[in-house]
């Protein structure tokens, strides 16, 4: 019996077009990588190169002199346990009350559901502003507490919206009236269908908000005054711009040269030590973030 291929042939036009799509995404991964790659070869390179501009994507003057003062500074430490701590109890905060938030809102029988939504939206376009929001942090006594930076962003509307989204379009309610008849309730139907069928959305929203916590600094330097609380970006920060503006006002005769180009090495040694844990952490989501981001582009 013959076999007939019914593949489609591509025509001229398709090909062209095929070709320039894969040229402009090419170059775009090389515009997006080259300042990762450029940091990591800085980072191993000899200062007195970096600052000449004389490495590029390879090494030169092998050196790993930044990541021994990096790893031997207790405040970087310090930083990574506190930046951790954060991120891990922000996130769970964060993942607990999205899904809480979003299965009654795409629940069709939920009476409120409309006029709870409109409320909620209106929220990502007006906020009490900057001063306010410091006086409420302080007047609930979260000031100078981790709390202080994971409770007043507990919640992203955004990010329940499309977490409601996926709810709707991919749990069935033939599922909760099965669920219901052989006698599950809202709070059981909850974890034991929604949280199981919603892993994709999950991981998807456990990057968004990790990320979102591990880079956090500007609440942390608002909120936090002992410097054992600090994350790992308030200390970057002190490195990348605080050290930067120092040399700036110093006179060329009085500065120290040895403690700059140290000073230089250990800028980009940070950056990669610092951004490492979110760099590894995407390729165990990333079987689940193609599908979660494209939630709602179709119902079947």
């Amino acid at each position: 019996m013959e076999v007939v291929s019914h593949k489609i042939r591509e025509s001229n036009g398709d090909r062209i077009f095929l070709a320039i799509t894969y040229v402009l995404i090419g170059i775009l991964v090389l515009i997006v990588l080259y300042p990762l790659i450029y940091v990591v070869s800085a980072s191993f390179s000899d200062p007195k190169l970096v600052i000449a501009g004389k490495i590029g994507l390879i090494p030169s003057g092998f050196n790993v002199e930044a990541y021994r003062r990096v790893f031997t500074n207790t405040e970087i430490w310090i930083g990574y346990r506190n930046t951790l701590l954060y991120t891990t109890i922000g996130t769970l905060v964060n993942i607990s009350l999205t899904m809480m938030g979003a299965y009654p809102l795409s629940r069709k029988n939920f009476r409120w559901r409309r006029g709870l939504m409109i409320f909620f939206t209106i929220t990502m376009f007006f906020s009490s502003g900057m001063i306010p929001m410091y006086l409420l942090v302080k007047n609930l006594g979260l000031y100078n507490s981790m709390w202080a930076l994971i409770l007043p962003t507990a919640i992203s509307v955004y990010n329940m919206i499309v977490a409601r989204t996926f709810l709707e379009t991919n749990i069935d309610e033939q599922l909760y009236e099965s669920a219901y008849m052989d006698g599950s309730g809202n709070i059981r139907s909850f974890f034991s269908i929604v949280l199981p069928l919603s892993a994709p959305i999950m991981a998807v929203l456990v990057l968004f908000y990790a990320v979102y916590h591990w880079n956090s600094y500007f609440e942390a330097m608002i909120y936090l005054k002992e410097r054992s609380l600090y994350p790992l970006q308030l200390f970057l920060r002190e490195i990348l711009v605080m050290n930067q503006s120092d040399n700036v006002m110093m006179d060329s005769i009085e500065m120290d040269t040895s403690k700059f180009l140290v000073a230089e090495g250990v800028k980009y040694a940070v950056i990669i030590v610092s951004s490492g844990p979110i760099l590894m952490l995407y390729p165990f989501l990333q079987k689940y973030f193609v599908k979660g981001m494209m939630i709602g582009a179709l119902k079947g």
